[in-house]
C-alpha cells in the first residue's frame, strides 16, 4: 500500500487506574498489574513484549477512503456559535452571517465521484467512507441521495450523515437508509432548557422536541444508528444531567450512542469558561455513567489518533469537499475563503506553496494547554475503563 506510516500519529495511552494501569492501543484495552508499570511510568519488558504479540502497537491504518461532503453551506439554524459563520447578528437575532452559498447539483457529483476513484486507485483502498456534511445536509436531501446512489459505483461501504436533525422525517429517513446511509450524529446542547436558548432555527424558534421526535420517528421506521453529540460549555453544565433522562424518554436507547464533547471555543461572541478541573471529570464520569445505565451505548476510549484526512497533508487517505467542487484540508474549513488546498477537477495543490491552508481539525479552538486538556481525558476515561470493568461490560 501506498502511505505514510502513521506511528508518529497514533499514540497507546497508559491510564492510571484503581487496579493498575489500563493500557490502551489499537483495538486494545488491557488493564496491567500495578507491578508491571515502574515509578516513571514504563512498562517492563514482559509486559511490553505481551503487547507487541497482541498487536497493541500497531498504527492505525485506513481501511476505507474517507470522504466528507458538503451537500450545500446553508443552514436553517442560527447557532451563534457555528464556526460557519462570518460575523454576529447585529440585530440581535439568529441570523448570523454565513460562508458564501454553495449548492450540490448532479454534475458536480459525477465530478467528485471521478475524483474520488482516482483518488482511491492511488491509494490502493477499494472501500469508501461518506460523510454527508454541511451547513444542513437536508437542506439538499437530492445532493445527499444522488451522491450515495453514484457512490456505489465506486466501493461506498458505510455512510454517514451529521445533521441538526430538524427536517429529518420519516420518509426521507427510510430513503436515505434504503439509499445506503447507516448512521446519523446530531447534536444536543444541553438539556432541553438550555438547547432550546442555543440551537434555535433562524427565527429564533426552539428545536430540542423537533429533534428528539424526528430521530424518534426515524428510528421506528429504518435500521439507522445515532450518535447524540452533547455540546458541553459553562452555558448549559448545570442542567447535564437532565438531559440523560430527557433523551431516555424519548428514544431507543440501545440504538443511540452518546458522546460528550467540551466545546472548544469557535464562531464570534463565543466562549467556554470552564476549565479542566475535578469538578468537570467527575461530571463527565457521572454522565456517561448515567448514560450507561439507561441502555445508550458509549465509544470506549481509544489511543490518541488524528483524522486520516487532515493528519496528512496531500488527501492520501481521503478528501473534504465542498458544494462547488473546491477541496478543503479539513471540516472546519471547507468553504472558507482562502482555505482552498485544491479542486476536484485540478487536484490538490502542491502543500509546500500553500503550507497555512492545510490545516487540522479543532484549528479555531482556543483549548488549554495540550497537556492539561490530556490530563483530563485521561481521568474521565481511567474512571469509565474502571467502571465497565467492574460491572462486567468490557
Amino acid at each position: 500500500m501506498i502511505g505514510t506510516r502513521l506511528d508518529d500519529i497514533d499514540a497507546p495511552r497508559l491510564i492510571r487506574s484503581e487496579h493498575g494501569w489500563w493500557f490502551i492501543g489499537n483495538q486494545t484495552w488491557t488493564l496491567l498489574r500495578p507491578e508491571c508499570v515502574g515509578p516513571d511510568g514504563t512498562v517492563d519488558d514482559a509486559t511490553t513484549g505481551f503487547l507487541r504479540r497482541i498487536g497493541a502497537f500497531q498504527p492505525r491504518m485506513p481501511a476505507s477512503f474517507s470522504l466528507t461532503v458538503l451537500t450545500t453551506t446553508t443552514c436553517n439554524l442560527g447557532c451563534g456559535y457555528c464556526f460557519q459563520n462570518t460575523g454576529l447578528d447585529n440585530t440581535g437575532g439568529a441570523r448570523p452571517p454565513r460562508i458564501r452559498r454553495a449548492w450540490l447539483d448532479t454534475g458536480i457529483v459525477e465530478r467528485i465521484i471521478t475524483f474520488a476513484r482516482d483518488r482511491m486507485r492511488r491509494c490502493e483502498l477499494d472501500r469508501l467512507y461518506l460523510l454527508l456534511f454541511g451547513g444542513e445536509p437536508l437542506l439538499n436531501p437530492r445532493g445527499c441521495l444522488t451522491l450515495l446512489d453514484r457512490a456505489r459505483v465506486i466501493g461506498l461501504d458505510q455512510c454517514a450523515m451529521t445533521t441538526n436533525g430538524v427536517l429529518l422525517s420519516p420518509r426521507l429517513a427510510r430513503e436515505l437508509y434504503a439509499a445506503g446511509l447507516n448512521g446519523v450524529q446530531v447534536t444536543f446542547d444541553g438539556s432541553r432548557a438550555d438547547h432550546d436558548q442555543i440551537r434555535v432555527k433562524r427565527s429564533g424558534a426552539p428545536t430540542f422536541d423537533t429533534i428528539l421526535r424526528n430521530v424518534a420517528r426515524a428510528t421506528e421506521v429504518t435500521g439507522l444508528n445515532w450518535n447524540l453529540r452533547v455540546n458541553v460549555s459553562h452555558h448549559n453544565f448545570d442542567r447535564i444531567a437532565d438531559l440523560v433522562g430527557e433523551l431516555a424518554a424519548g428514544l431507543s436507547p440501545d440504538r443511540c450512542t452518546v458522546t460528550f464533547a467540551w466545546v472548544g471555543d469557535a464562531g464570534f461572541g463565543y466562549r467556554n469558561t470552564m476549565r479542566h478541573i475535578d469538578d468537570v471529570s467527575d461530571a463527565f464520569v457521572s454522565w456517561s455513567i448515567a448514560a450507561l445505565e439507561a441502555g445508550f451505548r458509549m465509544v470506549r476510549p481509544s489511543m490518541r489518533t488524528t483524522c486520516h484526512i487532515c493528519s496528512v497533508p496531500g488527501g492520501r487517505y481521503g478528501a473534504v469537499v465542498n458544494a462547488d467542487g473546491q477541496l478543503f484540508s479539513c471540516w472546519q474549513s471547507a468553504g472558507k475563503p482562502g482555505f482552498e488546498v485544491g479542486s476536484i477537477d485540478e487536484g490538490y495543490l502542491d502543500v509546500a506553496s500553500v503550507p497555512e491552508r492545510w490545516v487540522r481539525c479543532g484549528y479555531e479552538y482556543e483549548q488549554p494547554k495540550p497537556a492539561l486538556a490530556d490530563t483530563f481525558q485521561d481521568r474521565v476515561d481511567g474512571r469509565l475503563l474502571d467502571y465497565l470493568y467492574t460491572s462486567g461490560r468490557l
